[in-house]
């Protein structure tokens, strides 16, 4: 039998916005290593549920656990979120004028590693990882997100993964926006980001990313519940034929 523990779990997770719940109760156990994708038509909860495991205000989780490397994640702020080791990759990122994507990413850096941290290597590294993602050296200086393309900023958003380096990453419909370029850059940072301590939690619409970021497992999402799990079939199976037969099967269950 394996000793090995989950790097992320969460237990019956229900999540409310303005007063509604949105997430009805879902759970989930990661080992390291582990890749698995969320997913899911539009509206069915999947980002919900991502904002409120990063901690987002919006997003209140009502009831249930979420522990990371057997943390309570619930008992901290968005930032000590950060800083244990959750990455959230947004499926929007925002723009921060005046702030240029250096400066932030120095920030972000010193912040996870103490104020007192030596940050001497921040320039080599920080150009290692521009390069490694095809991302021109005058970004640098450039104010974060403003006047990005979609696939700009999806790929600073795994720049700034790759550089944190968490225990969790969630990436919140990462390929959305994306062209067929840019999504195997991207795919080519998450891979080279996944190694064996950390884990990734994918959430998605589509195959497509899947076809670059192989998942060892897949859940799909419908009205805020985890309607079923399989393997990497499971996609190519929504994939194929869409959400409407699986739509009936479990309009069929609750009928029974």
């Amino acid at each position: 039998m394996s000793d090995k523990q989950p790097i992320f779990e969460f237990h019956d997770v229900h999540v409310e916005v303005e007063g509604t719940e949105v997430v009805k109760g879902v759970s989930l156990s990661i080992m390291p290593g582990e890749i698995h994708a969320i997913m899911g038509r539009n509206g069915s909860g999947k980002s919900s549920l991502s904002n409120a495991l990063m901690g987002h205000p919006l997003y209140k989780i009502t009831k249930g656990t979420v522990r990371l490397n057997g943390q309570d994640l619930l008992e901290m702020e968005p930032d000590e979120r950060s800083r244990a080791g959750l990455f959230l990759a947004f499926q929007y990122p925002l723009a921060i004028p005046g702030v240029t994507v250096a400066n932030f990413m120095r920030a972000a850096i010193q912040s996870h590693r103490g104020k007192e941290a030596d940050m001497s290597d921040f320039r080599k590294w920080f150009t290692t990882a521009m390069n490694e993602l095809e991302i021109e050296r005058s970004f640098a200086s450039r104010y974060l997100n403003e006047g990005f393309s979609g696939g700009e900023k999806k790929r600073l958003e795994i720049l700034q993964m790759s550089m944190l380096r968490p225990k969790l990453a969630l990436l919140d419909e990462t390929d959305s926006g994306l062209d067929i370029d840019a999504l195997k850059t991207v795919s080519e940072g998450i891979n080279r980001f996944h190694n064996d301590t950390n884990a990734l939690l994918l959430v998605t619409h589509y195959q497509r990313l899947l076809n670059y970021v192989k998942p060892h497992k897949v859940h799909v999402m419908m009205a805020g519940q985890f309607v079923q799990s399989g393997g990497p079939e499971l996609a190519l199976k929504l994939e194929e034929s869409g959400y409407e037969w699986l739509e009936k099967q479990v309009a069929e269950k609750l009928e029974v």
